[in-house]
C-alpha cells in the first residue's frame, strides 16, 4: 500500500486500484491532460532542463476513457464526507462534465469554479481565453465544507452590513426596528462567502514557485480548494500531480498527501518542491488591483478622449495610441499638475530610449515652464490641451479687452 507524505510513478488508475484503501481521502483534486492535442514544452528558468508533457490522443473516446478508469478508483478511495475538484479547459470540458455525472452522481454535482485569470496573448480571432474551469463534485450529500469569506464590495453601503433587515407586509426587504421605532443592529458580519468565480494571478514567468513545468498551477489557487473541503491532517490525493503544486500545498496546510504521475521527470520535480517548499505570493492579491492604478483620474480622461490606453507604473509615459507608425506605437505623456512642461517632456525622452519610437507627444496642459542652462533636446510633438487653449483664449480676451479700456480711458 502506499504511504502518505509521497509521490510514487505509475499510471494513476492501476495505482490506485492496487494501493489506496476504500474510503481513505478526504479530498481527490485532479489536473489532467487537457485533451489538448498537443505537446507541451517549457524550460527552467536557467535553461538548464526542458519538460516535455504529452497531451496527444488517438481519438476522444481513448482520452474519456482512461479518466473514466481514474474517476472510478477515486470515488471508491472517497470517504463519504469527501469531495472531488477536476481541473480542465474548454477542450474538453462539456465531455468531462457528463463523466462525472455519470460517476458521481448529478446530485452530487456543487459548483463548476471559473478560475480567471489575465495573461498577455497573440491576437486571434475569436474571443482571448482567459479562464479555466474547475468541476467540484462530492461524493455524498454529507460533505466537509468550510466556508471562506471574502470582503465586502467598494460600493456595498456600510448600512446594509450592519443593520438587520426583514420582510415587510408587501414581502419587499425592510429595516428591521425595535419598539421604540429604531433601526436594530445585525450581529458582526464575516463577509461575503466565496462565489464560483476565483480571480487568482496566473503564476508570473518569474516567480520564485515557477519551477519551468509546462502545467504548473499557484499554490494560491490550490491552497483555496484544498481550505475549502479539508481539515489538518486529512489526506488529498492528485493522481496526476505534474510538478507537485497540491502535494506543496496539502503540506503547507498541514494536510497529509498522495501524488501520482507517469513521468519520472515530474515525479522527481515533484519530490523537490515538496522539499523546497517555495511559494511565491501575489501582491496582486493583498493589495488589489487599484494599487496598480497610478494614473490619476484627469489624466485617465485625456488618454480616453485620444482612445489611447493607459500604461500604469510608468512615469515617463502614460498611455499608448492604438495606431502605430512603422509599426512602432506612440507613446504619450501628460503633463501633469505639479510638473514643468521641460520635465514632462524629459521624462517621456527618459522612459522612450531603448525603443526608438518614430513619434512621441506630449500633451501640455499648463503654461509652468522652467528655465534651463541647456536647451533639452527632444523631437517630442508638443500638443496643447483643449482646456490649455480655452484658458489662454480666455486669457488672451481679458488682455485685449483691458488694453481697450485703458485706451477708452486715456482718450475720455
Amino acid at each position: 500500500m502506499v504511504k502518505k507524505n509521497n509521490i510514487y510513478q505509475g499510471k494513476s488508475n492501476e495505482l490506485l486500484l492496487s494501493s489506496v484503501d476504500d474510503n481513505c481521502v478526504d479530498l481527490v483534486y485532479m489536473d489532467p491532460p487537457f485533451y489538448t492535442q498537443k505537446k507541451h514544452k517549457l524550460k527552467t528558468k536557467d535553461s538548464s532542463k526542458e519538460y516535455v508533457f504529452n497531451d496527444e490522443w488517438k481519438s476522444i473516446d481513448e482520452y474519456l476513457l482512461m479518466i473514466r478508469e481514474v474517476l472510478i478508483q477515486s470515488q471508491r478511495v472517497l470517504k463519504k464526507t469527501g469531495s472531488i475538484f477536476l481541473h480542465c479547459d474548454k477542450a474538453a470540458s462539456h465531455h468531462l462534465r457528463v463523466l462525472l455525472d455519470d460517476v458521481f452522481g448529478k446530485e452530487n454535482f456543487q459548483s463548476e469554479i471559473i478560475w480567471t485569470y489575465k495573461r498577455w496573448s497573440n491576437s486571434k480571432k475569436g474571443l482571448l481565453n482567459s479562464h479555466q474551469n474547475i468541476y467540484f463534485y462530492s461524493k455524498t450529500k454529507n460533505f466537509k465544507f468550510n466556508t471562506i469569506y471574502t470582503d465586502y464590495s467598494a460600493t456595498t453601503n456600510i448600512d446594509q452590513i450592519l443593520q438587520d433587515r426583514v420582510r415587510n407586509k408587501d414581502g419587499k426587504s425592510a429595516y428591521k426596528l425595535d419598539k421604540n421605532g429604531d433601526v436594530v443592529l445585525g450581529r458582526e458580519k464575516k463577509g461575503v462567502p466565496l462565489s464560483d468565480v476565483w480571480s487568482i494571478p496566473y503564476l508570473n514567468p518569474k516567480a520564485k514557485e515557477r519551477v519551468g513545468y509546462p502545467t504548473q498551477k499557484p499554490v494560491l489557487l490550490l491552497n483555496q480548494i484544498v481550505s475549502l473541503v479539508t481539515d489538518e491532517d486529512d489526506l488529498v490525493l492528485d493522481p496526476f500531480c505534474g510538478s507537485g503544486t497540491t502535494c506543496v500545498s496539502a503540506k503547507f496546510l498541514c494536510r497529509d498527501f498522495i501524488g501520482i504521475d507517469q513521468s519520472k521527470d515530474a515525479v522527481e520535480l515533484a519530490r523537490k518542491r515538496v522539499e523546497d517548499m517555495i511559494i511565491s505570493g501575489s501582491q496582486l492579491l493583498e493589495k488589489g488591483e487599484e494599487s496598480y492604478m497610478e494614473k490619476n483620474e484627469k489624466t485617465l480622461a485625456f488618454l480616453k478622449i485620444i482612445d489611447a490606453v493607459p500604461v500604469q507604473r510608468n512615469s515617463g509615459i502614460d498611455g499608448f495610441l492604438k495606431s502605430k507608425i512603422n509599426n512602432k506605437p506612440i507613446p504619450i505623456k501628460i503633463q501633469a499638475s505639479d510638473e514643468t512642461l521641460e520635465s514632462a517632456i524629459e521624462k517621456l525622452e527618459s522612459a522612450s530610449i531603448k525603443n526608438c519610437y518614430e513619434i512621441k507627444i506630449v500633451i501640455q496642459t499648463s503654461s509652468k515652464s522652467s528655465k534651463r542652462l541647456f536647451p533639452l533636446e527632444s523631437d517630442a510633438i508638443i500638443v496643447r490641451s483643449q482646456e490649455l487653449m480655452i484658458n489662454k483664449a480666455i486669457l488672451d480676451f481679458s488682455s485685449n479687452h483691458n488694453v481697450m479700456l485703458n485706451r477708452t480711458r486715456q482718450i475720455t
